[in-house]
Parts: C-alpha cells; sequence; structure tokens
C-alpha cells in the first residue's frame, strides 16, 4: 500500500502505548542497539514518544502517556467543541490545543 502523497509522511504512523517511561527506554535502548534510527523521546506535553521505521517502511511511534489529571480534564473538555470546529471547517483552529505543548 501506497502513502497518502497529500499527506505529510510524518503523519502517516501507527502508535502504540507503553505502561511507562522506563518502558519506553529500554524499546528505544534495544532498537539503537539492533541498528534502527530512533528519535525521541519528544515530549509532547502530555505523552512521550519515540519514532521509529520498521523494516517495510513503516513509521511507528511507541507513546507513554505523561499527562497529569488537570491536563487530561481540560482535554476532556475541549474534545468536543475541537471536534466540532474541525467537522464544520475541515481545519483546526488556530488556538486549538496548542497550549499542550507550552510546558513540553
Amino acid at each position: 500500500m501506497a502513502l497518502d502523497k497529500n499527506t505529510p509522511s510524518w503523519v502517516q504512523h501507527l502508535a502504540l502505548t507503553v505502561p511507562d517511561v522506563e518502558t519506553l527506554e529500554t524499546y528505544k535502548k534495544g532498537l539503537i542497539d539492533g541498528g534502527v534510527d530512533v528519535v525521541g523521546p519528544t515530549n509532547h506535553g502530555f505523552c512521550q514518544s519515540i519514532y521509529f521505521f520498521d523494516p517495510n517502511g513503516h513509521r511507528l511511534e511507541l507513546t507513554v502517556n505523561t499527562a497529569t489529571k488537570d491536563i487530561m480534564d481540560r482535554l476532556e473538555s475541549e474534545a468536543g467543541p475541537t471536534l466540532e470546529y474541525w467537522n464544520e471547517h475541515k481545519q483546526a483552529a488556530a488556538k486549538d490545543l496548542t497550549w499542550v505543548h507550552e510546558n513540553a
């Protein structure tokens, strides 16, 4: 299957959750020891992730949730309005969820 040429390559990936930061670091070390180029961990404000390509060229992400209860509560309260705006305009509002990355 070919990648969608209208979508940036960094968007097209499979994300898998790991239970904790220690597990993320263990996977990163194992990948690097196996000769795989790894990006990250990247702090997204609510999670930390590493990125790499599998042998077939698929981008994969391993991620761990690091969000506080306050962040999760705020994300939950903004999810509905954010989705409504997207459904109406087919684009994100300029301010949508940018606050998540402010402390990353």
